[in-house]
């Protein structure tokens, strides 16, 4: 479903409804929203972050989607560029990938050593356990397809003139190097899926249904004013959407 047709459904403007006074209620409140969207190459996230930010006001939120590190940025700690991109009182940021870059893409790729690999790993908790002690209200989600939808879609970034400049290096090893993503991604969620900060898994095979599950489980567990008033349902279908962590 293209987004032009996207809008066309009635279930999708109820949430993006929703998603407007959510973020009014943040502004007026003066809290911090941060959404980290991860996932394989080609799993939606950059879609998906475009349905969220749909029909929300420009001015408080901003999409934040890193080039890879500078030399001046190496040498800093890891998390240093990440912190600048953080959000004021009253604003969203959404992370096209993040910090998390260092728990899965790096090892594999073999962009980063296994001693940054660990110290990532041991930091991790701790950092986003300070982010939510400060206030900030964090999402840690990753949209998850089966190796044959990332064949279909890698494909498709190859034909296609108007989406192949999303065709990177790493895309062009994403199948070759499928196992050793399933099993970094495994050590991800056992080591960072927590009680206070889980992983958000979202099937991401349908876009459709992806985006919308991911819309829905942050409108519910957000306690915003007029919560709920467009009638739409506001509780995420367990067949779409799983924790890892609690």
């Amino acid at each position: 479903m293209h987004l032009h047709s996207f809008e066309n459904d009635p279930e999708y403007i109820q949430l993006q409804t929703e998603m407007v006074r959510m973020q009014s209620w943040l502004i007026e409140t003066n809290r911090r929203l941060i959404i980290l969207y991860e996932g394989r190459d080609s799993a939606g996230k950059g879609g998906a972050i475009m349905r969220f930010i749909r029909y929300i006001n420009p001015r408080h939120y901003r999409v934040v989607a890193l080039n890879k590190p500078t030399e001046q940025e190496k040498g800093q700690w890891y998390f240093q560029r990440y912190v600048q991109h953080f959000p004021s009182p009253g604003e969203i940021v959404f992370f096209d990938r993040s910090w998390y870059n260092r728990a899965v893409v790096e090892p594999v790729m073999g962009f980063c050593s296994q001693k940054q690999y660990d110290l990532f790993m041991k930091q991790v908790v701790q950092f986003e356990n300070m982010l939510i002690e400060d206030g900030i209200i964090l999402f840690k989600m990753w949209f998850s397809i089966d190796k044959e939808e990332q064949f279909g879609r890698l494909e498709e970034r190859k034909l296609n003139p108007l989406i192949n400049w999303k065709l990177s290096t790493v895309d062009m090893q994403a199948q070759l190097k499928w196992d050793d993503f399933t099993r970094y991604k495994e050590l991800m969620f056992a080591k960072t899926g927590t009680q206070t900060s889980p992983w958000i898994v979202v099937k991401g095979n349908n876009k459709d249904n992806a985006r919308k599950e991911a819309m829905r489980y942050v409108l519910e567990h957000i306690d915003y004013n007029q919560k709920g008033l467009t009638g739409v349902g506001l509780k995420t279908n367990p067949d779409i959407v799983s924790l890892i962590g609690l």
